[in-house]
């Protein structure tokens, strides 16, 4: 999975799962848009994405999340919640907004 860490007054933390990289996604009115020149970070180990995710989160950073692997990560760091994940297409995404 891709892990970027955008530098803003807060943090953003972007996470997907590399073979959705620069894939949209719509369903009705919602899209989801994996772009490269936002999502495209680090390639980045489960064990690795939980580290960052969990510091990111004392930082009060927001995450957006796309892809089966990365949500299940972001679940395991403790990030989001099962209520908070949405799909489009079948695609599992979460926001997380501080």
């Amino acid at each position: 999975m891709f892990v970027r860490i955008i530098k803003t007054y807060r943090n953003i933390v972007a996470v997907c799962d590399a073979n959705l990289l620069g894939k949209r996604f719509e369903e009705g009115k919602f899209q989801l848009d994996v772009k490269e020149n936002f999502f495209k970070g680090e390639i980045t180990s489960e064990e690795k994405a939980i580290e960052i995710m969990q510091n990111m989160l004392k930082e009060d950073a927001t995450f957006n999340i796309i892809g089966e692997k990365s949500v299940k990560t972001a679940l395991k760091a403790g990030v989001i919640s099962e209520e908070g994940i949405k799909k489009i297409q079948d695609i599992p995404f979460a926001l997380v907004l501080i």
